[in-house]
């Protein structure tokens, strides 16, 4: 999600917050708070969005199988005779 032109994002934290995650940006190997910040609430947001579609996705499949089993379509030629054909076998044995 690369682009040419940045935005600022501005935040107010308490002393002890910025503390807590400058120490974690350092003991993270991260060139600055910035970068530590920005990763963690990329991390965040890629999770949430993720989750969201598979939920979304989920609904839709379940919609489908019910539709399917709820609504069934009625039987083709192919199947009527493939039945036929397994009705015959069983009652010859």
């Amino acid at each position: 999600m690369e682009s040419l032109s940045t935005e600022r994002i501005n935040a107010r934290v308490p002393r002890q917050q910025k503390q807590f995650f400058e120490q974690a940006a350092q003991l993270g190997g991260f060139r600055s708070l910035t970068d530590f910040i920005l990763h963690a609430a990329q991390q965040k947001a890629d999770l949430i969005v993720s989750e969201h579609q598979t939920i979304l996705a989920s609904k839709r499949d379940q919609e489908i199988f019910f539709e399917a089993i709820t609504s069934p379509a009625e039987p083709n030629k192919h199947l009527k005779e493939a039945a036929d054909r397994y009705k015959k076998l069983i009652d010859n044995l």
